[in-house]
């Protein structure tokens, strides 16, 4: 599913990413451990093709992400990631923000879009905000959102940045919860 052959990315003169080698295979969980600004973001950022490689090759589902050639924006609709940062839409509600991509990428009809939005909503506890702005929203709220929308696109492949970095203590383990359980989900 995801293939890794001597990565390496650079930045100017600093070489973040120093030849890594690894194979992930369907449903396999791998969680990338280190100190800040050793390279986790950069390393996730490549999977994804959103940080070009300097060197290596990065094959993703069959898609080369290092080949310039490659339909990245195809490549990317089976992949879902989480960002530290959250990313959410700011001029969309919260189920706007969950139910965009599938009804524009999948051609998904509005109503089944609705119905998966407020199931993931339910798992990640926050039904009640469906209606909400993300500029409402809490910082472990937003996070939680964001988790539920890269999940609405039922994605093969799930990366998180820093998941839990937002989230109160009592609030970790049901989300990881849900994210122990989505690669059981395919």
């Amino acid at each position: 599913m995801i293939h890794i052959n001597n990565l390496h990315k650079r930045f100017g003169d600093s070489h973040v990413l120093r030849g890594i080698s690894c194979d992930i295979k369907p449903q396999e969980v791998v969680c990338i451990i280190g100190p800040s600004g050793s390279g986790k973001s950069t390393f996730l950022r490549c999977m994804n093709a959103l940080e070009t490689v300097s060197e290596g090759e990065v094959v993703v589902n069959g898609f080369a992400a290092h080949d310039r050639t490659t339909d990245l924006n195809k490549m990317r609709e089976s992949v879902g990631m989480v960002f530290q940062r959250f990313n959410l839409f700011p001029h969309m509600t919260v189920l706007e923000n969950l139910i965009m991509a599938p009804m524009n990428l999948r051609n998904m009809p509005r109503q089944q879009a609705v119905d998966l939005a407020e199931a993931l909503l339910a798992k990640v506890g926050l039904s009640d905000k469906r209606d909400a702005w993300p500029s409402s929203l809490s910082g472990g709220q937003q996070q939680r959102v964001a988790i539920a929308r890269a999940l609405a696109m039922k994605p093969s492949i799930m990366l998180f940045d820093e998941p839990t970095s937002a989230l109160d203590p009592e609030l970790v383990g049901d989300v990881l919860e849900v994210m122990k359980t989505s690669p059981a989900r395919g």
